[in-house]
């Protein structure tokens, strides 16, 4: 196993503070707001690994090993990705490790997103692709042909929204505002079926002249400061985006707040934005995100509305399952990723962590020892497929893994 250097991302809406108070260093000033681990190509963890070459002089052949130096996790898998992740997981999901954990710390809201499952994502990237659209254009919408389902877990009380509610609870939203260039919207919330409903207020929301939008989200904004309660919410998204209208179509959503160790699950198609909070978060390797408001960034609309999911539902707040191991599973329907969380106690019968799958194991409170290393919160390690590994100790470790039925 080994030690991961991880790489933490500095987006705009990111803590300042709640990262370096996990990792007990002091905050910069500036935003923290992802550490990644694992080996997305964008900012791969990196260990430090002895690294081995063969010379052939003839018939002989000698083996040297290099003093370890750090080198990036995408570097070691690509060397060996069955050694590395296991046969099954190779064979299903090809030579990459299907999965991405983050830490991540929200100060200000995200953007709303929604994500596509696997069928449109490879329809959508082949046609970018064929369209010659450079990966890197700010109109681009897929940069990949895989889905992103992704599930976050509280660590503190976090805010979000997730998944759109009954379309009268979103016309009693806007209605109780006294915003006159809202009522059609809250008409065609009553007056259409559930799908219909939803679909013509977010199309007309996203499409409407800017400059009128930014009007009734500036009247919006003020009557929820003015009303507070169960609109208190969208006044603070409103402070961070002022004017957009994702701040109308956040209220066509459920609102939710987490305790610490619960946990939402953001399957395709289902909108969604992180509000406030500390969490881990854990999601298929990917980067395929359609964005319908809070955002500067491009909205691809037509996009958009054939991804997103018209459907009202519950969050649908997970809790961990508790095994006989003491293994607590937050059970998810993907393939990518299996997350769970072990809490420690000093004394207590080892945590026997063997898997024939590639994990990584993040310490988040208290003291683990996993194998002859110590972690402390933030702290993590990644451990081969089939490693032999246990975590003693007295804290709180989260386990990042492939879906046992994939193997």
């Amino acid at each position: 196993m080994d030690r991961l250097s991880n790489t933490v991302r500095p987006y705009a809406w990111g803590s300042t503070t709640a990262i370096p108070a996990l990792l007990g260093t002091a905050p910069t000033g500036e935003p923290q707001a992802e550490m990644w681990m694992g080996a997305h190509p964008g900012a791969p963890s990196r260990i430090a690994r002895p690294k081995s070459t063969t010379d052939t002089n003839g018939t002989t052949a000698t083996a040297h090993t290099t003093a370890p130096t750090e080198r990036p996790l995408t570097d070691v898998i690509a060397a060996d990705p069955e050694g590395e992740l296991g046969a099954a997981t190779v064979a299903r999901f090809g030579p990459r490790l299907p999965f991405l954990l983050k830490l991540l710390a929200a100060g200000s809201p995200l953007s709303l997103q929604v994500h596509p499952d696997l069928d449109q994502a490879r329809k959508g990237y082949a046609d970018e692709e064929a369209r010659g659209i450079p990966i890197d254009a700010p109109h681009r919408t897929y940069k990949d042909a895989n889905h992103k389902p992704e599930l976050i877990c509280a660590l503190t009380p976090f805010d979000g929204l997730c998944g759109f509610r009954r379309p009268t609870e979103a016309a009693d939203v806007m209605e109780a505002l006294g915003v006159d260039s809202l009522m059609p919207y809250v008409d065609l919330l009553r007056a259409h079926p559930e799908e219909a409903a939803l679909r013509e207020v977010l199309t007309a929301i996203l499409g409407a002249d800017p400059a009128e939008m930014a009007d009734t989200v500036a009247e919006a904004a003020a009557a929820c400061e003015r009303l507070g309660g169960a609109h208190a919410p969208y006044a603070r998204i409103a402070h961070n985006y002022p004017g957009d209208p994702g701040v109308l179509a956040a209220m066509l959503l459920n609102y939710v707040q987490l305790q610490p160790g619960e946990a939402l699950f953001l399957g395709a198609g289902v909108p969604h934005a992180y509000l406030d909070g500390l969490g881990v978060e854990i999601m298929a390797n990917s980067d395929n995100v359609l964005r319908c408001g809070l955002t500067p960034k491009h909205i691809d609309v037509p996009e958009l509305l054939r991804v997103v999911r018209f459907e009202a539902t519950e969050p649908g707040v997970l809790r961990p399952e508790a095994s006989p191991s003491g293994e607590e599973r937050y059970e998810t329907p993907v393939d990518e990723f299996a997350l769970s969380r072990y809490t420690l106690a000093s004394g207590a019968a080892p945590a026997e962590l063997t898997a024939p799958t590639p994990q990584i194991l993040l310490c988040t409170a208290g003291t683990v020892r996993v194998g002859e290393l110590d972690l402390t919160p933030g702290q993590s390690v990644y451990v081969p497929a089939a490693e032999a590994v246990e975590a003693t100790g007295s804290g709180t470790l989260f386990r990042a893994t492939v879906a046992a039925r994939t193997v």
